[in-house]
Order: C-alpha cells, then sequence, then structure tokens
C-alpha cells in the first residue's frame, strides 16, 4: 500500500511524494530525487528532523540524543527511521532549494468559464493527471499571452483532473481581463504549485470557516475533501461579501449543508440597502458561544482588514482558539467586505 506524503518546505513550496508502507520516508523522498537533510540514516544524529503535522507512522529505533522524549511526544520525527502508516504532512526545516527540489509546473485547458457575477468569474481548468495538493493551498497560474502569474486556490478537491477556480474581477487586472473578454474553452493554461500553509489540518474539534468574498474558494476546496473524508466535528461557514453579486456558489453550499450532516453556513452582506437577511460584517453574526471556549480550529481567508477585524473580535470576547490560521489576499479594488 502507498501514502501520499505531502512536503511541506520553509520557502511554501509542498511536494506531495508516494511512499510505500514499509518504506522510510527519507527513502521516498530519495526516491523522488528529493534530498531532505539527512546524515547518519540510523536515528543517531538528528539531521533529518521534521515536524510530522498530521498522519500516522512508525518510528524504528534511534537514540534520545538524536529525538527527545518530548520532541517525539509534540510529532517530531525522524525521517531515516518514519514509515507512514496513513498519508502525512512533514513540515520540513529547510527550503525547497537546499533540498535540491523544484516546484511542479502542470499544464492543463480551459473546461469550463463561467461569468454569471459582474464581479466573479469561476472555471475548471482539465489537466493532463490529477493534481495533488493539501485542501485550501493554491498555485501561479501564467497568464496567457504574458510571463505574468497570478495566485489563486483551488476551490476543487485534491487528486482530481478537473481543477476548479473562484477569482475576483478585478477591474484592468491582467487575469480578470483575459477570464471576462478573452478566454474560451479549450485555451491552454499553465500553472505551479501547490504553495501555502493555508489547508485543513486533522478534523479534531470544531472549526469555524470565516470567508470574505473570493475568500471562498479554499474553504470549497476543504469542505469538498470533508465530504469524501467525513468528520464528527462541527463546522460553522460564515460567508461575508460587499453586495448581493458577490455572493456566489451558494447552490454548491447547500449541497455540501446537505452530505455534510455537522456543517452549517450563513451569508452577510455590508450593503444596507441589499434587503438580505444578515447585514454587515461577518462578525456581527457570530457569538462568543462559537469560539467553544477555545476549543476550536478557526480559519480565515480574505482581505487583510477582515483578517484584523477578526482577531479584534476574538480578543473583544476574550477567547483564543486552539488553532488560528488565516490567509490574505488584496488587490487594486478589494474592500474591507467583511471586517468589523
Amino acid at each position: 500500500m502507498s501514502y501520499n506524503i505531502a512536503l511541506q518546505f520553509e520557502d511554501g513550496v509542498t511536494r506531495i511524494i508516494p511512499c510505500e508502507a514499509n518504506e522510510l520516508v527519507a527513502d521516498a523522498a530519495y526516491r523522488a530525487k528529493i534530498n531532505i537533510p539527512l546524515d547518519c540514516r540510523d536515528g543517531a544524529c538528528g539531521t533529518c528532523k521534521c515536524h510530522c503535522e498530521s498522519g500516522t507512522f512508525t518510528m524504528g529505533d534511534y537514540i534520545e540524543d538524536a529525538l527527545a522524549d518530548d520532541e517525539a511526544a509534540q510529532g517530531y520525527v525522524l525521517t531515516c527511521q518514519m514509515k507512514p502508516t496513513s498519508d502525512c504532512v512533514v513540515r520540513i526545516p529547510a527550503s525547497s532549494a537546499a533540498c535540491k527540489t523544484e516546484v511542479s509546473t502542470y499544464a492543463g485547458r480551459m473546461a469550463r468559464i463561467a461569468r454569471d457575477s459582474s464581479t466573479t468569474v469561476s472555471f475548471t481548468l482539465q489537466a493532463e493527471r490529477p493534481i495533488a495538493f493539501l485542501p485550501g493551498q493554491y498555485v501561479n497560474l501564467l497568464v496567457p499571452g504574458s510571463k505574468e502569474t497570478r495566485s489563486f486556490s483551488f476551490s476543487s478537491a485534491p487528486n482530481r483532473t478537473e481543477l476548479a477556480f473562484l477569482i475576483r474581477d478585478v477591474p484592468n487586472g491582467m487575469m480578470s481581463t483575459y477570464m471576462r473578454s478573452k478566454a474560451q474553452t479549450d485555451d491552454f493554461m499553465m500553472f505551479s504549485g501547490p504553495y501555502g500553509s493555508f489547508y485543513l489540518r486533522p478534523a479534531v474539534r470544531p472549526i469555524l470557516m470565516l470567508a470574505g468574498g473570493t475568500g471562498l474558494a479554499p474553504f470549497l476546496s476543504m469542505l469538498l475533501w470533508l465530504k469524501d473524508n467525513p468528520t464528527e466535528q462541527p463546522i460553522l461557514l460564515g460567508y461575508g461579501v460587499n453586495s448581493n453579486e458577490d455572493l456566489v456558489e451558494l447552490g454548491t453550499l447547500a449541497e455540501l449543508k446537505s452530505a455534510l450532516p455537522n456543517f452549517n453556513f450563513f451569508t452577510c452582506v455590508v450593503d444596507r440597502e441589499s434587503g438580505h437577511a444578515k447585514l454587515g460584517y461577518v462578525t456581527e453574526h457570530l457569538s462568543p458561544g462559537d469560539l467553544r471556549d477555545g476549543n476550536v480550529d478557526v480559519y480565515v481567508c480574505g482581505p487583510p482588514p477582515m483578517v484584523e477585524g477578526v482577531r479584534k473580535w476574538m480578543a473583544g470576547v476574550g477567547v483564543t482558539p486552539k488553532n488560528f490560521l488565516f490567509e490574505k489576499f488584496s488587490s487594486a479594488n478589494e474592500t474591507a467586505a467583511v471586517a468589523a
């Protein structure tokens, strides 16, 4: 049996490699031409010490000078002695360049493009092979006809050939202009990645997701992954936008709510003239109880003012979540759509 091992490097690059059940992670990395820092290969020097953020594994023999008991209890491993028993995410304390690996480059063709919203474009690329990434991560897409790239999160589940994206239509933006007026089905696009430390951690406690505008994209990826990998933990998504026309993918969210019995979501709109049932910012529609006395993982994706607004709200209610993970994005006209 083979497992997927996501190697997270210090520079944000992620490489996902296969590792057999009885294979050492260090050997699997070497087979993939990735040189994790390594000296002794006997569990004696500690050079290959990394942190296993999620997943299960067994460890071979090693000495305490290489890996102390308290480090092992915190999830640190020696990759020269580590054999996976599930998919794992392993943080490597070195850059991808130092490990002599590069980010992966892929190609795909435009399979679908939707311009139903005046502020948002959604599209799907058909890749040549399934693309492995952690739900919530992003890639850099090359703008056709240029040498410029733009970063966009996947809004689809990992390990598929169909890759979905949800992007803000920025006036005069290079990618936005292409997507709004030039893109057609069967167009060829190049992209590289995956990147990013904003991805779904193991669902071991309640989850609170807060999305601003097209910050919804990585949460769709996470929720679609959870649909195939169910959890009993409750999940609440708050999705805030500036105006009614910014609300997208509501049908997808409704389908996910039907498929995930522990999932619920609400939407809110800043525009006081919108007539929406919930007006204002996302934090105005949360209660201290949503932080569950700190026993919660909070994920936030949106413009920088939104992230700071959520921080301010949590400080105001005096509750610190177990984990607070965020992804900030900005563009020429992106406003603080959901910040308090």
